[in-house]
């Protein structure tokens, strides 16, 4: 058995969840900061458990606008949805920062622990919440102004470094739910009151006091 594994475990109190043979099938990963852990639609075999750094998990809507539903920081899961429901992946899972997560094959959960009541509660309890967070996700588009929205994504893609990519604007434009025109000169607002400077393909922060303070809290994270 992986130590890692084991001290991750007893880390976020989750050892008794899981008996010994279902530890050994678990193994430890690690991404790269804006490296993808899956995509929408892909097959899915595997669980995991955020242990380490920050994601982001988005969907892409029928009209084809990618849309950010959450940003994730541990402990969290994902895959649990499409375990439970033996289906593809249903959003885009991505890292912000480098993380390190903990994989459990789907095999080993279906012969261990299908008829564990501990861990079907445990999935009850983070599904729930999930779907809790997609609804609200879904809303900030109509409850929130632009400027809101573009704040929240400044402060939450930048966790640990002052800086996020702008090269693909149109993208960050899709994931907040808003048009490109309107996203650059949102931009241009932040960069004329002193709060962010672009340059060379970055965006970086300089008060993000002020964008707390513009978006009142982070309603992403």
């Amino acid at each position: 058995m992986d130590r890692r594994v084991t001290n991750y475990l007893q880390q976020f109190q989750v050892s008794d969840l899981f008996p010994v043979l279902v530890q050994q099938e678990m193994y430890v990963a690690t991404y790269a900061s804006c490296e993808r852990l899956f995509s929408q639609c892909d097959e899915a075999d595997t669980l995991y458990f955020l242990v380490e750094g920050k994601l982001k998990i988005s969907m892409l809507s029928p009209e084809g606008k990618r849309l950010i539903l959450a940003f994730k920081t541990p402990f969290d899961i994902v895959g649990d949805i499409e375990y439970v429901r033996n289906c593809r992946f249903i959003n885009t899972v991505e890292a912000v920062t480098d993380i390190v997560v903990i994989g459990i094959p789907y095999a080993a959960l279906r012969k261990d622990m299908s008829g564990n009541a501990a861990w079907l509660k445990f999935l009850l309890d983070t599904i729930t919440k999930k779907f809790e967070t997609k609804t609200r996700a879904m809303n900030f588009s109509l409850l929130y102004a632009v400027d809101v929205r573009v704040a929240s994504y400044l402060l939450s893609m930048t966790p640990t470094q002052p800086m996020v990519d702008s090269t693909s604007l149109v993208d960050m434009a899709d994931l907040i739910g808003t048009s490109y025109r309107h996203l650059n000169r949102v931009l241009h607002q932040f960069e004329k009151a002193g709060w962010i400077m672009k340059k060379r393909g970055k965006i970086t922060l300089l008060d993000r006091a002020a964008l707390l303070q513009q978006a009142g809290h982070n309603i992403y994270e």
